[in-house]
Protein backbone atom coordinates (compact mmCIF):
# COMPACT_ATOMS: atom_id res chain seq x y z
CA UNK A 1 0.00 0.00 0.00
CA UNK A 2 1.22 3.37 -0.59
CA UNK A 3 0.44 6.83 0.65
CA UNK A 4 -0.88 9.97 -1.24
CA UNK A 5 1.45 12.12 0.35
CA UNK A 6 4.14 14.56 -1.34
CA UNK A 7 7.40 12.76 -2.61
CA UNK A 8 9.53 14.85 -0.68
CA UNK A 9 10.82 14.87 3.36
CA UNK A 10 8.50 16.97 5.40
CA UNK A 11 10.44 19.69 6.07
CA UNK A 12 10.69 21.14 9.70
CA UNK A 13 8.10 24.39 8.40
CA UNK A 14 5.85 23.47 5.87
CA UNK A 15 5.90 25.72 2.90
CA UNK A 16 2.84 28.10 2.79
CA UNK A 17 0.44 27.00 -0.28
CA UNK A 18 0.48 30.39 -1.63
CA UNK A 19 4.53 30.28 -1.64
CA UNK A 20 4.39 26.91 -4.22
CA UNK A 21 1.50 27.46 -6.44
CA UNK A 22 0.90 30.68 -8.51
CA UNK A 23 -3.02 30.04 -8.91
CA UNK A 24 -3.09 32.91 -11.44
CA UNK A 25 -0.94 31.51 -13.73
CA UNK A 26 -3.07 28.17 -13.07
CA UNK A 27 -6.07 29.79 -14.00
CA UNK A 28 -4.47 31.66 -17.38
CA UNK A 29 -3.59 27.93 -18.67
CA UNK A 30 -6.95 26.86 -17.66
CA UNK A 31 -8.68 29.53 -19.37
CA UNK A 32 -6.91 29.58 -22.62
CA UNK A 33 -7.49 25.75 -22.97
CA UNK A 34 -11.17 26.96 -22.71
CA UNK A 35 -10.56 29.36 -25.72
CA UNK A 36 -8.77 26.66 -27.24
CA UNK A 37 -11.15 23.66 -26.94
CA UNK A 38 -14.39 26.28 -27.75
CA UNK A 39 -12.71 26.42 -31.05
CA UNK A 40 -11.91 23.12 -31.74
CA UNK A 41 -15.30 22.41 -31.55
CA UNK A 42 -16.60 24.70 -33.48
CA UNK A 43 -14.04 23.52 -36.15
CA UNK A 44 -14.93 20.26 -35.48
CA UNK A 45 -19.17 20.99 -36.04
CA UNK A 46 -17.99 23.35 -39.11
CA UNK A 47 -16.82 19.76 -40.68
CA UNK A 48 -19.49 17.30 -39.40
CA UNK A 49 -22.25 19.95 -41.18
CA UNK A 50 -20.02 19.86 -44.31
CA UNK A 51 -20.50 15.96 -44.63
CA UNK A 52 -24.11 16.01 -44.51
CA UNK A 53 -24.46 19.15 -47.12
CA UNK A 54 -25.35 21.61 -44.44
CA UNK A 55 -22.13 23.81 -44.55
CA UNK A 56 -23.52 27.64 -44.18
CA UNK A 57 -20.04 28.76 -45.74
CA UNK A 58 -19.22 26.72 -48.93
CA UNK A 59 -17.49 28.98 -50.81
CA UNK A 60 -15.43 30.41 -48.29
CA UNK A 61 -11.40 29.41 -48.86
CA UNK A 62 -10.44 29.97 -45.14
CA UNK A 63 -13.41 28.32 -44.11
CA UNK A 64 -12.52 25.14 -46.29
CA UNK A 65 -13.13 21.91 -43.81
CA UNK A 66 -9.59 20.43 -45.27
CA UNK A 67 -8.15 23.28 -43.36
CA UNK A 68 -10.29 23.57 -40.56
CA UNK A 69 -10.38 19.91 -39.61
CA UNK A 70 -6.09 20.26 -39.37
CA UNK A 71 -7.28 23.59 -36.94
CA UNK A 72 -9.24 20.34 -34.86
CA UNK A 73 -6.54 18.27 -34.44
CA UNK A 74 -3.72 20.75 -33.79
CA UNK A 75 -5.91 23.28 -31.63
CA UNK A 76 -7.02 20.02 -29.81
CA UNK A 77 -3.98 18.76 -28.66
CA UNK A 78 -1.65 21.66 -28.32
CA UNK A 79 -4.33 24.27 -27.31
CA UNK A 80 -6.39 22.36 -25.21
CA UNK A 81 -4.52 19.57 -23.88
CA UNK A 82 -1.45 21.14 -23.68
CA UNK A 83 -1.89 24.26 -21.64
CA UNK A 84 -4.28 22.35 -19.40
CA UNK A 85 -1.42 19.76 -18.58
CA UNK A 86 0.50 22.98 -17.96
CA UNK A 87 -1.58 24.34 -16.11
CA UNK A 88 -2.48 21.23 -13.86
CA UNK A 89 1.34 20.72 -13.94
CA UNK A 90 2.15 23.90 -12.19
CA UNK A 91 -0.55 22.95 -9.16
CA UNK A 92 0.65 19.49 -8.58
CA UNK A 93 3.99 19.34 -8.98
CA UNK A 94 5.43 22.10 -6.08
CA UNK A 95 2.24 20.43 -4.27
CA UNK A 96 3.83 16.66 -4.44
CA UNK A 97 7.56 18.28 -4.10
CA UNK A 98 7.05 21.07 -1.62
CA UNK A 99 8.97 23.43 -3.67
CA UNK A 100 7.77 26.09 -6.69
CA UNK A 101 9.07 25.88 -9.99
CA UNK A 102 12.41 26.30 -10.64
CA UNK A 103 11.43 30.35 -12.43
CA UNK A 104 8.05 31.58 -12.23
CA UNK A 105 9.29 34.25 -14.93
CA UNK A 106 9.86 31.35 -16.92
CA UNK A 107 6.36 29.94 -16.07
CA UNK A 108 5.48 33.16 -17.37
CA UNK A 109 7.48 33.24 -20.88
CA UNK A 110 6.59 29.46 -21.42
CA UNK A 111 2.64 30.50 -21.06
CA UNK A 112 3.21 33.23 -23.43
CA UNK A 113 5.47 31.85 -25.85
CA UNK A 114 2.97 28.50 -25.81
CA UNK A 115 -0.06 30.62 -27.24
CA UNK A 116 2.17 32.08 -29.88
CA UNK A 117 2.88 29.19 -31.11
CA UNK A 118 -0.61 27.56 -31.39
CA UNK A 119 -1.91 30.58 -32.58
CA UNK A 120 0.90 30.77 -35.31
CA UNK A 121 -0.19 27.13 -36.58
CA UNK A 122 -3.39 27.49 -36.68
CA UNK A 123 -2.30 31.24 -38.52
CA UNK A 124 0.18 28.46 -40.96
CA UNK A 125 -2.57 25.79 -41.64
CA UNK A 126 -5.22 28.85 -42.29
CA UNK A 127 -3.34 31.18 -44.62
CA UNK A 128 -0.29 29.86 -44.77
CA UNK A 129 -1.20 28.57 -48.43
CA UNK A 130 -2.38 31.62 -49.50
CA UNK A 131 0.83 33.75 -48.25
CA UNK A 132 3.19 31.26 -50.11
CA UNK A 133 2.75 32.59 -53.68
CA UNK A 134 2.68 36.11 -52.81
CA UNK A 135 5.30 38.33 -54.02
CA UNK A 136 7.10 39.32 -51.01
CA UNK A 137 7.57 35.67 -50.19
CA UNK A 138 8.46 34.73 -53.64
CA UNK A 139 11.54 37.63 -53.87
CA UNK A 140 12.67 37.00 -50.13
CA UNK A 141 13.16 33.04 -51.18
CA UNK A 142 14.67 34.01 -54.13
CA UNK A 143 17.31 36.78 -52.55
CA UNK A 144 18.08 34.39 -49.95
CA UNK A 145 17.90 31.11 -52.13
CA UNK A 146 15.91 29.60 -49.17
CA UNK A 147 12.71 27.31 -49.63
CA UNK A 148 9.56 29.46 -47.63
CA UNK A 149 6.95 26.56 -46.41
CA UNK A 150 4.48 28.55 -44.68
CA UNK A 151 1.85 26.34 -44.82
CA UNK A 152 1.13 22.75 -43.15
CA UNK A 153 3.40 19.87 -43.30
CA UNK A 154 2.09 16.89 -44.76
CA UNK A 155 2.65 15.03 -41.87
CA UNK A 156 -0.71 13.86 -39.35
CA UNK A 157 -0.85 15.42 -35.92
CA UNK A 158 2.07 17.34 -37.25
CA UNK A 159 1.24 19.97 -39.53
CA UNK A 160 2.57 22.52 -37.27
CA UNK A 161 4.79 24.93 -40.17
CA UNK A 162 8.36 24.06 -40.34
CA UNK A 163 9.19 27.58 -39.18
CA UNK A 164 7.45 26.71 -35.48
CA UNK A 165 8.64 23.49 -35.39
CA UNK A 166 12.23 24.75 -33.57
CA UNK A 167 10.22 26.98 -31.15
CA UNK A 168 7.73 24.45 -29.69
CA UNK A 169 10.98 22.00 -29.52
CA UNK A 170 12.91 24.66 -27.58
CA UNK A 171 9.29 25.25 -25.78
CA UNK A 172 9.26 21.69 -24.54
CA UNK A 173 12.80 21.69 -23.21
CA UNK A 174 12.31 24.95 -21.29
CA UNK A 175 8.98 23.04 -19.51
CA UNK A 176 11.22 20.00 -18.69
CA UNK A 177 13.54 22.33 -16.78
CA UNK A 178 10.87 24.51 -15.20
CA UNK A 179 9.18 21.07 -13.61
CA UNK A 180 12.68 19.01 -13.56
CA UNK A 181 14.35 21.16 -10.87
CA UNK A 182 11.52 21.28 -8.19
CA UNK A 183 11.35 17.18 -8.41
CA UNK A 184 14.90 16.43 -9.03
CA UNK A 185 15.50 18.67 -5.40
CA UNK A 186 12.61 16.26 -3.60
CA UNK A 187 13.72 14.31 -1.01
CA UNK A 188 12.35 10.56 0.26
CA UNK A 189 9.95 8.37 -1.58
CA UNK A 190 8.65 9.38 -4.78
CA UNK A 191 5.34 8.89 -5.62
CA UNK A 192 4.00 7.21 -8.84
CA UNK A 193 2.61 10.73 -10.45
CA UNK A 194 6.08 11.97 -10.57
CA UNK A 195 6.91 9.27 -12.49
CA UNK A 196 4.84 9.58 -15.25
CA UNK A 197 5.38 13.69 -14.95
CA UNK A 198 9.24 13.01 -15.56
CA UNK A 199 9.08 10.35 -18.28
CA UNK A 200 6.63 12.63 -20.11
CA UNK A 201 9.26 14.97 -19.91
CA UNK A 202 11.79 13.30 -21.79
CA UNK A 203 9.40 11.54 -23.98
CA UNK A 204 7.56 13.82 -25.03
CA UNK A 205 10.85 16.53 -25.99
CA UNK A 206 11.63 12.93 -28.17
CA UNK A 207 8.96 12.42 -29.98
CA UNK A 208 8.01 15.86 -30.77
CA UNK A 209 11.50 15.97 -32.30
CA UNK A 210 10.64 12.83 -34.52
CA UNK A 211 7.53 13.35 -35.80
CA UNK A 212 8.36 16.74 -36.75
CA UNK A 213 12.05 16.76 -38.03
CA UNK A 214 12.87 13.14 -38.84
CA UNK A 215 10.08 12.76 -41.40
CA UNK A 216 10.29 16.33 -42.69
CA UNK A 217 14.00 15.86 -43.07
CA UNK A 218 15.38 12.89 -43.21
CA UNK A 219 13.24 9.64 -43.61
CA UNK A 220 11.37 9.29 -46.62
CA UNK A 221 8.94 6.46 -48.04
CA UNK A 222 7.76 3.80 -46.25
CA UNK A 223 10.20 4.24 -43.50
CA UNK A 224 9.09 7.63 -42.86
CA UNK A 225 5.72 6.55 -43.25
CA UNK A 226 6.66 4.19 -40.46
CA UNK A 227 7.91 6.90 -38.34
CA UNK A 228 4.84 8.79 -38.67
CA UNK A 229 2.34 6.28 -37.71
CA UNK A 230 5.06 5.96 -34.72
CA UNK A 231 4.80 9.46 -33.91
CA UNK A 232 1.00 9.68 -33.91
CA UNK A 233 0.53 6.89 -31.53
CA UNK A 234 3.57 8.10 -29.19
CA UNK A 235 2.08 12.23 -28.70
CA UNK A 236 -1.14 10.13 -27.11
CA UNK A 237 0.86 6.92 -25.43
CA UNK A 238 3.60 8.96 -24.28
CA UNK A 239 2.54 12.69 -23.80
CA UNK A 240 -1.22 12.45 -23.18
CA UNK A 241 -1.70 9.58 -21.66
CA UNK A 242 1.39 9.96 -18.43
CA UNK A 243 -0.02 13.29 -18.10
CA UNK A 244 -3.66 11.79 -17.60
CA UNK A 245 -2.64 8.92 -15.40
CA UNK A 246 -0.24 11.05 -13.57
CA UNK A 247 -3.18 12.89 -12.51
CA UNK A 248 -5.40 10.44 -11.71
CA UNK A 249 -2.93 8.94 -9.19
CA UNK A 250 -2.61 12.77 -7.66
CA UNK A 251 -6.35 13.97 -7.66
CA UNK A 252 -8.11 10.83 -6.54
CA UNK A 253 -6.87 9.83 -3.25
CA UNK A 254 -7.23 13.30 -2.42
CA UNK A 255 -10.72 13.38 -3.06
CA UNK A 256 -11.61 10.10 -1.56
CA UNK A 257 -8.91 10.89 1.49
CA UNK A 258 -7.10 7.68 1.26
CA UNK A 259 -4.29 6.56 -0.34
CA UNK A 260 -4.16 4.75 -4.04
CA UNK A 261 -4.91 0.91 -3.65
CA UNK A 262 -1.49 -0.70 -4.76
CA UNK A 263 1.76 1.11 -5.08
CA UNK A 264 3.08 -1.87 -6.91
CA UNK A 265 -0.02 -2.06 -8.98
CA UNK A 266 1.28 1.67 -9.94
CA UNK A 267 4.71 0.72 -11.05
CA UNK A 268 3.10 -2.44 -12.98
CA UNK A 269 0.89 0.21 -14.96
CA UNK A 270 3.91 2.66 -15.21
CA UNK A 271 6.42 -0.14 -16.56
CA UNK A 272 4.03 -1.72 -19.02
CA UNK A 273 3.31 1.61 -20.83
CA UNK A 274 7.11 2.56 -21.24
CA UNK A 275 7.46 -0.86 -22.66
CA UNK A 276 4.62 -1.16 -25.00
CA UNK A 277 3.30 1.79 -25.97
CA UNK A 278 6.22 3.25 -28.09
CA UNK A 279 5.80 0.45 -30.00
CA UNK A 280 2.33 0.33 -30.89
CA UNK A 281 2.38 3.20 -33.81
CA UNK A 282 2.91 0.82 -36.89
CA UNK A 283 -0.72 -0.49 -36.43
CA UNK A 284 -1.62 2.58 -38.32
CA UNK A 285 -0.14 1.44 -41.07
CA UNK A 286 -0.99 -2.36 -41.52
CA UNK A 287 -1.41 -3.85 -45.02
CA UNK A 288 1.31 -1.25 -46.36
CA UNK A 289 5.09 -2.32 -47.66
CA UNK A 290 6.25 -1.75 -43.49
CA UNK A 291 8.27 -5.08 -42.48
CA UNK A 292 5.63 -7.71 -41.72
CA UNK A 293 7.37 -8.08 -38.22
CA UNK A 294 7.15 -4.42 -37.22
CA UNK A 295 3.15 -4.65 -37.87
CA UNK A 296 2.88 -7.67 -35.81
CA UNK A 297 4.76 -6.47 -33.12
CA UNK A 298 2.78 -3.40 -33.28
CA UNK A 299 -0.14 -5.90 -32.83
CA UNK A 300 1.10 -7.72 -30.14
CA UNK A 301 2.56 -4.56 -28.06
CA UNK A 302 -1.41 -3.00 -28.22
CA UNK A 303 -3.59 -5.90 -27.10
CA UNK A 304 -0.55 -6.14 -24.40
CA UNK A 305 -1.50 -2.25 -23.62
CA UNK A 306 -5.09 -3.77 -22.82
CA UNK A 307 -3.70 -5.70 -20.09
CA UNK A 308 -1.58 -2.70 -18.50
CA UNK A 309 -4.42 -0.85 -18.59
CA UNK A 310 -6.51 -3.48 -16.68
CA UNK A 311 -3.58 -3.16 -13.84
CA UNK A 312 -4.38 0.58 -13.71
CA UNK A 313 -8.37 0.33 -13.56
CA UNK A 314 -8.13 -2.70 -11.11
CA UNK A 315 -5.55 -0.09 -8.71
CA UNK A 316 -8.52 2.19 -8.76
CA UNK A 317 -11.57 0.55 -8.05
CA UNK A 318 -9.47 -1.30 -5.36
CA UNK A 319 -9.04 2.61 -4.53
CA UNK A 320 -12.81 3.53 -4.34
CA UNK A 321 -13.69 -0.02 -3.05
CA UNK A 322 -16.34 0.59 -0.19
CA UNK A 323 -17.14 4.30 -1.09
CA UNK A 324 -18.72 3.66 -4.27
CA UNK A 325 -21.05 6.55 -3.63
CA UNK A 326 -18.73 9.27 -3.10
CA UNK A 327 -18.68 8.51 -7.51
CA UNK A 328 -22.27 9.92 -7.36
CA UNK A 329 -21.82 12.45 -5.08
CA UNK A 330 -18.49 13.98 -6.16
CA UNK A 331 -18.55 15.60 -9.55
CA UNK A 332 -14.66 15.42 -10.14
CA UNK A 333 -14.91 11.56 -8.75
CA UNK A 334 -17.61 11.00 -11.27
CA UNK A 335 -15.74 13.17 -13.81
CA UNK A 336 -12.20 10.37 -13.42
CA UNK A 337 -14.02 6.93 -13.13
CA UNK A 338 -16.32 8.29 -16.54
CA UNK A 339 -12.75 9.12 -18.21
CA UNK A 340 -11.32 5.37 -16.98
CA UNK A 341 -13.92 3.74 -18.49
CA UNK A 342 -13.84 5.04 -21.28
CA UNK A 343 -10.34 4.20 -21.78
CA UNK A 344 -10.84 0.67 -20.68
CA UNK A 345 -13.81 0.65 -23.25
CA UNK A 346 -11.00 2.59 -26.09
CA UNK A 347 -8.14 0.31 -25.20
CA UNK A 348 -10.62 -2.96 -25.85
CA UNK A 349 -11.63 -1.42 -28.66
CA UNK A 350 -8.14 -0.48 -29.99
CA UNK A 351 -7.13 -4.39 -29.55
CA UNK A 352 -9.50 -5.39 -31.42
CA UNK A 353 -9.20 -3.21 -34.47
CA UNK A 354 -5.49 -4.00 -34.93
CA UNK A 355 -5.78 -7.17 -35.59
CA UNK A 356 -4.99 -8.14 -39.42
CA UNK A 357 -8.55 -9.65 -39.43
CA UNK A 358 -10.43 -6.63 -38.39
CA UNK A 359 -8.60 -4.13 -39.91
CA UNK A 360 -9.89 -5.77 -43.35
CA UNK A 361 -13.45 -4.55 -42.66
CA UNK A 362 -13.27 -1.22 -40.80
CA UNK A 363 -9.47 0.35 -42.30
CA UNK A 364 -10.13 3.88 -43.22
CA UNK A 365 -13.32 3.99 -41.83
CA UNK A 366 -15.19 6.09 -39.82
CA UNK A 367 -14.94 3.72 -36.97
CA UNK A 368 -11.41 4.92 -36.88
CA UNK A 369 -13.27 8.39 -36.22
CA UNK A 370 -15.31 7.06 -33.12
CA UNK A 371 -12.05 5.71 -31.62
CA UNK A 372 -10.21 9.04 -31.71
CA UNK A 373 -12.93 11.09 -30.08
CA UNK A 374 -13.94 8.34 -27.31
CA UNK A 375 -10.12 8.84 -26.49
CA UNK A 376 -9.05 11.96 -26.86
CA UNK A 377 -12.76 13.75 -25.60
CA UNK A 378 -14.19 10.90 -23.70
CA UNK A 379 -11.32 10.10 -21.46
CA UNK A 380 -8.47 13.25 -21.35
CA UNK A 381 -11.37 16.12 -21.80
CA UNK A 382 -13.49 14.41 -19.29
CA UNK A 383 -10.43 13.95 -17.02
CA UNK A 384 -9.39 17.64 -17.56
CA UNK A 385 -13.19 18.56 -16.81
CA UNK A 386 -12.82 16.70 -13.63
CA UNK A 387 -9.49 19.02 -12.39
CA UNK A 388 -11.20 22.19 -13.60
CA UNK A 389 -14.28 21.32 -11.62
CA UNK A 390 -12.37 20.65 -8.66
CA UNK A 391 -9.97 23.37 -8.67
CA UNK A 392 -11.90 26.61 -10.36
CA UNK A 393 -13.43 27.37 -7.08
CA UNK A 394 -10.03 26.98 -5.25
CA UNK A 395 -8.59 29.63 -7.97
CA UNK A 396 -11.40 32.33 -7.92
CA UNK A 397 -12.42 31.72 -4.02
CA UNK A 398 -15.95 30.84 -4.44
CA UNK A 399 -18.26 27.94 -4.62
CA UNK A 400 -19.78 26.79 -8.25
CA UNK A 401 -21.99 29.94 -8.92
CA UNK A 402 -24.64 26.88 -10.49
CA UNK A 403 -24.12 23.19 -9.05
CA UNK A 404 -26.98 22.54 -11.67
CA UNK A 405 -25.11 23.57 -14.68
CA UNK A 406 -22.20 21.59 -13.56
CA UNK A 407 -24.42 18.66 -14.01
CA UNK A 408 -25.59 19.59 -17.48
CA UNK A 409 -21.88 20.13 -18.36
CA UNK A 410 -20.95 16.43 -16.86
CA UNK A 411 -24.17 14.94 -18.50
CA UNK A 412 -24.15 16.62 -22.07
CA UNK A 413 -20.94 15.81 -22.21
CA UNK A 414 -20.48 12.14 -21.51
CA UNK A 415 -24.21 11.05 -23.62
CA UNK A 416 -22.77 13.18 -26.45
CA UNK A 417 -19.26 11.41 -26.65
CA UNK A 418 -21.04 8.40 -25.71
CA UNK A 419 -23.57 8.39 -29.01
CA UNK A 420 -20.55 9.84 -31.08
CA UNK A 421 -18.23 6.87 -30.50
CA UNK A 422 -21.34 4.45 -30.85
CA UNK A 423 -22.41 5.70 -33.66
CA UNK A 424 -19.14 6.56 -35.74
CA UNK A 425 -18.45 2.31 -34.79
CA UNK A 426 -21.45 1.07 -36.08
CA UNK A 427 -21.26 3.67 -39.29
CA UNK A 428 -17.21 2.21 -39.67
CA UNK A 429 -18.81 -1.50 -39.54
CA UNK A 430 -21.37 -0.51 -42.15
CA UNK A 431 -19.02 1.04 -44.49
CA UNK A 432 -16.66 -1.34 -44.09
CA UNK A 433 -19.62 -3.74 -45.38
CA UNK A 434 -20.35 -1.61 -48.48
CA UNK A 435 -16.86 -1.23 -50.09
CA UNK A 436 -15.96 -5.27 -49.58
CA UNK A 437 -19.16 -5.98 -51.42
CA UNK A 438 -18.08 -3.60 -54.15
CA UNK A 439 -20.95 -1.50 -54.51
CA UNK A 440 -20.44 2.04 -56.01
CA UNK A 441 -18.95 4.54 -53.67
CA UNK A 442 -21.75 6.78 -53.62
CA UNK A 443 -24.01 3.30 -51.79
CA UNK A 444 -21.40 3.90 -49.01
CA UNK A 445 -22.16 7.79 -48.94
CA UNK A 446 -25.88 7.48 -49.12
CA UNK A 447 -25.38 4.90 -46.40
CA UNK A 448 -23.10 6.83 -44.09
CA UNK A 449 -25.42 9.85 -44.58
CA UNK A 450 -27.89 8.72 -41.51
CA UNK A 451 -24.86 8.39 -38.65
CA UNK A 452 -23.67 11.77 -40.01
CA UNK A 453 -26.16 12.99 -39.12
CA UNK A 454 -26.41 11.65 -35.78
CA UNK A 455 -22.85 12.72 -35.50
CA UNK A 456 -23.86 16.20 -35.46
CA UNK A 457 -26.36 16.21 -32.77
CA UNK A 458 -24.48 14.07 -30.60
CA UNK A 459 -21.28 16.84 -31.45
CA UNK A 460 -24.24 19.72 -31.09
CA UNK A 461 -24.72 18.12 -26.91
CA UNK A 462 -21.14 18.06 -26.52
CA UNK A 463 -20.77 21.48 -27.45
CA UNK A 464 -23.86 22.16 -25.32
CA UNK A 465 -22.02 20.80 -22.28
CA UNK A 466 -19.16 22.93 -22.67
CA UNK A 467 -21.05 26.22 -22.83
CA UNK A 468 -22.80 25.51 -19.77
CA UNK A 469 -19.04 24.72 -17.98
CA UNK A 470 -17.98 28.09 -19.23
CA UNK A 471 -21.37 30.39 -18.36
CA UNK A 472 -21.07 28.57 -15.39
CA UNK A 473 -17.40 29.65 -15.06
CA UNK A 474 -18.50 33.57 -15.61
CA UNK A 475 -21.19 34.02 -13.36
CA UNK A 476 -18.89 32.11 -10.81
CA UNK A 477 -16.47 34.94 -11.30
CA UNK A 478 -18.68 37.92 -11.44
CA UNK A 479 -20.61 36.61 -8.13
CA UNK A 480 -19.42 38.49 -4.63
CA UNK A 481 -16.53 35.77 -3.02
CA UNK A 482 -18.25 34.06 -0.10
CA UNK A 483 -17.52 35.30 3.24
CA UNK A 484 -14.40 31.74 4.02
CA UNK A 485 -12.41 31.03 0.84
CA UNK A 486 -12.73 27.71 -0.89
CA UNK A 487 -9.77 25.67 1.10
CA UNK A 488 -6.93 24.23 -1.23
CA UNK A 489 -6.91 20.90 -0.37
Amino acid sequence: MSSSAPSAAIPAEIPRHEDLVNERLVAWYFIASLVFLGTSMLAGLHMALQLVHWNPCPDAELLSPGRWRMVHTNAVAYGFLANAFLGMLHWTVPRLTLRPVASSALSYFIFGAWQFVVLSTAAGILIGPSLQDAPWVMELAAKYNISMSLGAQGIEWGETPVWIDPIAQVGLLLVAINFMVPISRARGPMYVTLWYFMAMFVWTFLVYAMGNFMSEYWVGGTSGGAVGGLFIHDLVGLFVTPLGWGMMYYFVPILLQKPIWSHGLSLVGFWGLAFFYPLNGIHHFLYTPIPMFLQYGAVIATIAVEFVVTTVIINFIGTVWGQGKSVYRSLPLRWFYTGMIFYFLTCLQCALQVTLTFQKLIHFTDWVVGHAHLVMFGVFSLWLFGVMTYLFPRLIGRDWWSPQLCEWHYWLSTAGVLVMAFDLTLAGIFQGYYWASLQMWDVSVDGSMPFWITRVFAGLAMLGGFVCFVWNLVMTYRTAPAKGAVAAV
